[in-house]
């Protein structure tokens, strides 16, 4: 009822705006799921069909110093009810001078350099059922100050209210199994999700290398998955511990080199341990006499708990091709396959996107898990091959 009220006062707000001030911009987007195998779990849906939207509305004043965003997110889902789900992405005013901006409301902000996972982009919660590759996240309420000195950038955060992450439901695919069952959730602050967290980031470029230094407290966004059960059923129960987390993420570019790395140390009461995700991308440009570029990815994944580690990525290599036509329709593409050293599992994965006139983008992903009999990590996942299309039209 209050995200409803809340919503329907943002409306009013956006209406009473003088219709020339604001900018509307956004996508509708169709996606497809096929998948190649039986699931490993019959209750899961097979071929799935899913529909989104992600309208954004922008308007400025005050000569540019001041604006209002807001971009609500909506998925309608075939076969996953916890994967038909309303988000509000960003809504938050702006306040920009020269020597520091204010931004406060509902908003996302992303850290991070490297291409298989971003260690220290901390900030916002995970919207898994999204994708499971973690890239896109949930709108996080937030006071955030930036002050802008010729030493650097520092930005201060006050996160106010914790959001769950999202997991697929009974019948989602891909998801771990046994599933995760928000119902069980539990949290080691005593103000469960009403906890404020605090963060802040230093990032400056010197010459060629932008460097970024990051601290967080609060409650963790990745939960701790623990067995239980849950009418008859045994279950993943998230458990949400109180962390302090310090993060480096650096980038040096260096001609046709990119040099990529980014690290944590998180502290908690129940969790501890380091990560650390490094390496390089080489781009060719012109290949073969075209516009064309073609970049080598290679980049090395590392956990300080090593079989323990809840993540599949505890030491593993990146190897991948990207590859950037430079055309009129912005066709790209990347190829990347994750090895754990310690098996012989494989995740291989393709992004390719393409846009069609001038309203229309073409995206495929397709996932193929190559899983050794002894990594619990990926087991889940055996038999979860899939090719997704989307089509989305941007207006």
């Amino acid at each position: 009822m209050r995200k409803a009220r809340l919503l329907a006062a943002v409306l009013m707000l956006v209406i009473s705006l003088p219709a020339q001030s604001v900018s509307w911009r956004g996508n509708i987007t169709l996606q497809e799921r096929l998948f190649l195998q039986d699931p490993a779990d019959p209750r899961q849906h097979g071929n799935n069909f899913s529909i989104s939207a992600q309208p954004e509305m922008y308007h400025d004043w005050s000569e540019g110093k001041q604006s209002i965003s807001f971009i609500p997110f909506v998925r309608l889902d075939q076969g996953d009810d916890e994967r038909t789900h309303a988000d509000i992405r960003e809504l938050s005013w702006s306040y920009i001078s020269r020597a520091y901006e204010w931004t406060i409301g509902v908003s996302k902000v992303f850290w991070g350099v490297t291409e298989s996972q971003h260690l220290v982009d901390i900030i916002n919660q995970t919207d898994q059922v999204e994708d499971y590759d973690q890239e896109e996240k949930l709108g996080q309420p937030m006071a955030k100050l930036s002050l802008i000195r010729d030493w650097g950038t520092v930005d201060l955060f006050v996160l106010p209210g914790f959001r769950e992450r999202t997991f697929p439901g009974v019948e989602g695919r891909p998801r771990v199994i046994p599933r995760v069952e928000k119902n069980l959730t539990s949290y080691e602050s005593s103000q469960e999700d009403k906890h404020v967290d605090l963060a802040a980031r230093w990032s400056h470029a010197i010459g060629d290398m932008d460097i970024g230094l990051s601290w967080f407290h609060g409650t963790s966004r990745l939960p701790i998955l623990t067995p239980a059960q849950y009418n008859g059923e045994i279950v993943l129960a998230p458990f949400y511990q109180i962390i302090d987390q310090a993060g480096l993420d650096v980038q040096l570019t260096r001609g046709s080199w990119l040099w990529k790395l980014e690290a944590i140390n998180l502290d908690g009461n129940y969790v501890k341990y380091k990560q650390a995700t490094g390496g390089f991308e080489y781009t060719f440009y012109g290949i073969a006499n075209s516009a064309a570029d073609l970049g080598l990815v290679v980049e090395y994944l590392y956990d300080s708990r090593g079989e323990l580690a809840t993540t599949a990525f505890e030491d593993d290599f990146l190897t991948g091709l990207r590859l950037t036509l430079n055309d009129e329709q912005s066709t790209d593409a990347l190829l990347g396959v994750i090895k754990d050293t310690d098996d012989d599992s494989y995740l291989i994965s393709l992004e390719a996107n393409r846009r069609i006139g001038d309203s229309w983008k073409l995206s495929i992903q397709a996932s193929k898990f190559l899983v050794d009999g002894l990594d619990q990590s990926l087991k889940s996942f055996a038999e979860d091959d899939f090719l997704q299309v989307e089509l989305g039209y941007y207006f």
